[in-house]
């Protein structure tokens, strides 16, 4: 599966840091929990890419729907 398949999963997103001083990213669905954690500085890099991709995004023509 690439970034831009499509897919019917559903899974619950929820980022927070940790006691241990990381940022912790966890992505849980059905059967399944992905806890990632993060130091503080991979975290704001990862938060740069995602608000780089939003603008892309927002950029990008919009394909037309069948």
């Amino acid at each position: 599966m690439g970034i831009n398949s499509e897919s019917n999963i559903e899974a619950n997103l929820q980022i927070g840091p940790t006691t241990e001083g990381m940022v912790r990213i966890f992505v849980e669905g059905a059967g399944f929990e992905i806890p990632m954690d993060f130091e503080p500085e991979e975290a704001e890099e990862i938060a740069e890419e995602i608000r780089a991709a939003a603008a892309r995004a927002r950029s990008a023509k919009k394909p037309k729907r069948k």
